[in-house]
This record gives C-alpha cells, structure tokens and sequence, in this order.
C-alpha cells in the first residue's frame, strides 16, 4: 500500500497543479476605481479571517505532537475541563473579528452602492444594456447608436448603466472593473463604473440563463477619446438600424452571436422592452379562471 501511495503522489500533485493553472485570477487584477475598491474588501476580510484560521491550523498539529501517546513529558491533565484563559481567546478574537469585519461592511457597502454616482470630474456615458438569449444588446442613448456584445468607452469617463432583462434573469459583470448587477425583466438596475486606463476586459453574464449562457460574453473596450469618436463614427456607417421590432427579432434565442453595430435607435427603446412585463402578473391573474367573475345565470 505505501508502495502504490509513493507512485501516485506525484502524479496526483501534478494534476493539481494542471487543475490550477486554470484559474482565472482578474477579479484580484483590477483596472478600475470601484474594482480595485472591491478587490481591497476581499483581501482586508480574508487578512481578518486568516487570524483564526491560521492559529486554529498550526495548533492543530502542535497540540497533536505535544500530545501524542509516546511524549512523556507532556503533563497528563485527564481530569481538565475548563480554562477562562482560553475562554477569553476562543470567543475573544473571533468577537472582535466579526464587529470589525461588521464596521468595514457595512462602510464599504454604502460606499461601492451600484446605484451611487461616482466621484469622477466630467458628464458620465449613458449605456443601456438588455441581456437577451443569449447575448447583449449596449444602448448609447445619447449617442443615438447601439451595438451588440460589444462595448466601447474611453478610458477615463464614469460609466452610468442602466440595466434590465428581455428574458430570464441573468447578471452583467466585467470582474476587472468591478460590480455585479442583476438585469431583470420589467425592472432597471443601475450601475456606476470607470477603468483607470486603456484595454480589452471580459464582459460576461454570472447567472445562469440557459443553453446559451456558456458564451453570453462580450468585450468591454477602455480607449482614448479619439478613437472612441472614430469608433462611433464607424458605426454611424452601419446600414442596420434597431426598431423595437428589428430588437424583438433580435431577441430571439441564438448562441455566439456575432458582433453587431445599428446606426440608429428607435427613441425610448429601453423603456420599451421594460414596458412589455409591466402589469403581466396581474393580466394572467385576471384572466385566470381562477379569479374569473362567475357568469351570470339564465333564466
């Protein structure tokens, strides 16, 4: 048996390291305010939490050799029940630990509110965003322009989201910049975001929607100003335009739907798609048969 155990160690330690080196670590290489906020809270509470932890693990292993049945030296203590010493440091710390951990949660959860305007000089970018199956439709309501898995913005320049679902449920993340927000049918979320310089970061949803889910990504693009105006300027060049029926048709469930640009949008269009859920329960219940007036009686 310790035989076998010597022979497959190693080859089970290397395919761990091969399981690891999977590991996407951006959520932890932010490149935005909020981001680099979000990333100092997990690494403050996991530094709090170790000072359990840690202690707990390596004692575990001192009391178990300082104990163990061939150390003599060791005072034998069978009748020992009760310590106020240890008392205070089992509950102590951990106390301390959790109010402290409330005080920085609660600060921070005010502070990092999605719906709450960053401190950032300048007039934010307005995008609309609606998860569809399974893709992205990005509304640039001042801009008059509207794209499909594909967001462009300059570096630099707030970010203000406005959020919602033409299906199912589904969350729009881009883990370097930071947030998390729910886009849910016949409601609006908001969200607030900046990247502190220039790049291509992964855009995904993190909740599960579906068939499609596995590739509703997109890429949200952090460049200059000139060249975000050249970028607008090209898509004013698309042929497409983007009615609310062009946007039903594009609803439709697909999978890896390709990037796409529309030169214009209908107004209100994003008002529109939250329109469509607005009074749907109390319609059905309505209709129902089991909320259905009684018909009247011939005589």
């Amino acid at each position: 048996m310790n035989i076998c155990w010597k022979r497959i160690r190693p080859a089970l330690a290397a395919l761990a390291c091969v399981g690891l080196s999977g590991c996407n670590w951006v959520l932890l290489d932010s490149k935005g305010d909020v981001g680099i906020a979000q990333r100092d809270l997990i690494l403050i509470c996991i530094a709090l939490m170790l000072i359990v932890v840690i202690p707990a693990i390596v004692l575990t292993f001192v009391f178990a050799w300082r104990y163990r049945s061939g150390n003599t030296k060791a005072k034998y203590m069978p009748d020992w029940a009760h310590s106020t010493k240890v008392e205070i440091v089992v509950w102590g710390v951990p106390l301390i630990i959790v109010a402290v951990l409330a005080v920085i949660v609660w600060k921070s959860t005010h502070e990092l509110d999605p719906y709450k305007p960053l401190d950032i000089p300048g007039e934010p970018l307005h995008v609309e965003v609606i998860a569809t199956d399974w893709k992205w439709v990005f509304v640039y309501p001042d801009l008059g322009i509207a794209t499909v898995n594909q967001l462009n913005f300059p570096a630099g320049q707030q970010l203000a989201f406005d959020i919602t679902s033409n299906s199912t449920m589904n969350t729009f993340f881009i883990p370097q910049l930071g947030g998390q927000i729910y886009a849910m049918a016949g409601m609006r979320t908001q969200l607030h975001l900046v990247a502190n310089e220039q790049g291509k970061f992964d855009g995904m949803s993190g909740n599960y929607s579906g068939h499609g889910f596995s590739n509703m990504k997109f890429v949200a693009t952090a460049m200059s100003q000139p060249q975000f105006d050249d970028w607008v300027a090209q898509v004013r060049q698309s042929p497409d335009q983007l009615s609310f029926d062009e946007f039903k048709r594009l609803a439709a469930p697909t999978r890896k739907e390709p990037v796409r640009h529309f030169a214009s949008v209908e107004p209100l269009l994003f008002k529109k798609v939250i329109d469509q859920f607005i009074g749907v329960g109390e319609n059905t219940a309505a209709t129902s048969g089991h909320n259905a007036e009684p018909k009247a009686s011939q005589e």
